[in-house]
């Protein structure tokens, strides 16, 4: 019989172990500290929990970590973690140095339904939700782990689509109990998946990050199908009815695609789309990918819309460029890596 992870456990889930196991109610915050502050990575380590207890533990669980499985350093110095998700499946995480900043961008599902059509990952299909702790692996299994200032679920997946995880693993990242971040140093996007991204807002306060890429519903569902399900105009009423004016963000990403949502008429319906609400945007440089009709819009147009977006209202950034090289866009190692690994059983 396989054993069960103690990794990703919220501290109500630890609670839940030490009264199966005999162990007392106290074993749970000693767990999760050995777990999340200690990042113990065997039950041995544990050494304020009895030899006795640690062996029962040791019966049922282990602790669940796994190293990376390969990675790929680009030029820029930022690094591509692939980490292996079963089934000969794989997930990607991307560490991003810069200056006094390291952000790690972290998958949250094996493929995604989302099928954006600009997206590596969602020509894969979906093949499965990440746990909690397989979302956390990727945090805390990665060498540059303590150097981390913040965290985006911005990778494999669509986060509100896998909540009750990511939920998890936000938790277990900001408890006290658990790493302690502020929720400020974490940022999770989505494409507008509604009943978990309501559930998000009222369950979370970490930044959200909606996936705009087309101000207009019909421009934007030849982009993204979901828009059919969870329309742009329908979720951004939603966010009105919450305040964003505080220390939580509010952010729309933004790819901008040479002569698809690229002109000063797609700037114009994004003021008009957006008024009111108190957010930013950044624009982001298209990563080609194989076999793909969509091309990068270039600097200069990238600056004017920048520059008109501002003039009217909106904090616009343009998002610096990082790891072309090491095969950047979401998805696209993953996928080769896949095709790699069932080479040889074709050939056989």
């Amino acid at each position: 019989m396989a054993k069960q992870h103690l990794f990703g456990l919220t501290l109500e889930s630890l609670c839940k172990v030490a009264a199966e196991m005999g162990m007392p109610r106290f074993a749970a915050r000693q767990l999760a500290a050995w777990l999340y502050t200690k990042r113990a990575t065997s039950i041995d380590e544990m050494t304020d929990i009895s030899l006795k207890n640690r062996e029962m533990l040791k019966s049922r669980y282990d602790i669940g970590r796994t190293p990376p499985a390969k990675r790929a350093v680009s030029a820029d110095g930022t690094v591509k973690y692939l980490f292996e998700a079963g089934g000969g499946a794989f997930v990607e995480s991307v560490y991003i140095p810069d200056g006094d900043r390291a952000t790690l961008c972290v998958s949250s599902q094996v493929g995604c339904k989302m099928a954006c059509r600009f997206c590596m990952t969602g020509r894969q299909g979906f093949a499965g939700n990440l746990t909690a702790g397989m979302i956390l692996n990727q945090i805390f299994s990665i060498p540059e782990a303590s150097q981390l200032t913040n965290i985006v679920y911005m990778g494999m997946g669509e986060p509100m689509d896998n909540i009750d995880a990511v939920l998890d693993s936000l938790k277990i990242m900001t408890s006290p109990w658990g790493v302690g971040w502020s929720q400020r140093r974490i940022t999770v996007s989505t494409a507008g998946v509604r009943k978990g991204l309501e559930r998000f807002i009222n369950e979370s306060d970490c930044h959200l990050a909606i996936s705009l890429h087309a101000p207009l519903p019909l421009q934007r569902r030849e982009l993204m199908p979901a828009e059919r399900a969870w329309s742009i105009t329908d979720i951004v009423e939603m966010l009105r009815g919450h305040d964003f004016s505080g220390q939580r963000r509010l952010s729309f990403e933004y790819i901008v695609f040479k002569g698809i949502n690229d002109s000063e008429r797609d700037a114009k319906n994004i003021v008009k789309l957006l008024r009111g609400l108190e957010c930013r945007i950044n624009l982001i440089r298209f990563h080609t990918i194989p076999d793909s009709p969509f091309k990068g819009a270039d600097e200069a147009t990238m600056t004017a819309m920048r520059d008109y977006l501002t003039h009217h209202g909106i904090h616009t950034t343009i998002r610096a460029s990082r790891g072309e090289d090491i095969e950047a866009a979401c998805g696209m190692l993953s996928t080769k890596e896949k095709a790699q690994q069932a080479a040889p059983q074709k050939q056989g």
